[in-house]
Parts: structure tokens; sequence; C-alpha cells
């Protein structure tokens, strides 16, 4: 079982940045590819980014590519999202998620544990 926690969320004006931070229990942490989805009222979840167990390979949404770092510190158990030139249709509860698959997936079916989220407001 593995629990997460996100946090770092609020309101920013557009073009400024936010950082999201996700952490986890659990001494498996390190083993998990982790990924961040978020979604906006009325709208389907949708992938973020993701990252491999050992950091070595990221993947992001076309939407976020250039803009969005995703990271992670296995020591600490956490993975983190860095978010630059946030425009308003970025807005949105973001939610970091874990896969014991170990794979890059922009699916959340891929997922077994997910956080509650945190709410990003961007305004223009």
């Amino acid at each position: 079982q593995v629990q997460l926690v996100e946090s770092g969320g609020g309101l920013v004006q557009a073009g400024g940045s936010l950082s999201l931070s996700c952490a986890a229990s659990g001494r498996t942490f390190s083993l998990y590819s982790m990924g961040w989805f978020r979604q906006a009222p009325g709208k389907d979840r949708e992938f973020v980014a993701a990252i491999t167990w050992n950091g070595g390979t990221t993947y992001y949404s076309n939407s976020v590519k250039g803009r969005f770092t995703i990271s992670r510190d296995n020591s600490k158990n956490t993975v983190s999202l860095q978010m630059n030139s946030l425009k308003p249709e970025d807005a949105a509860v973001y939610y970091c998620a874990s896969s014991v698959a170990r794979v890059l997936s922009p699916v959340s079916a891929v997922y077994n544990y997910w956080g509650h989220g945190t709410q990003v407001t961007v305004s223009s």
C-alpha cells in the first residue's frame, strides 16, 4: 500500500511558476514509476508527466513539454513537478500517481495509487 500526498498548489498569474510536490509513504517508493495528472472542471483527467523508478527517463504531454519538469528524490520519497510559464488552461486539480508496473505511461489505468490532488489556479 502506498499513500500519496500532494502539496504546493495555489493561485498564480499567467506566465508565473509553481512547484508541486508529492510525498509518498512506504519503503517501496523507489520501485515505482510516478506520474502527474490533472483534471479541470468538466473535463476528463489528463496525463501531464511521468518519470521512471530511477528518474532516468521522463515523459511529458505535448501541452506541457518545455514548460514543466518532473523529478524525484528517492531518498526523500518525493516526486516534484516544476511548472513554468503557466497558462490559464493549466488550471486544474493536479494528482500524483504511482505505478507498480514500472512503466512510463500516459494511461491512468496503469497507475495503482493516487493522491487526493492539489488545486492549481492560473489567473489571466
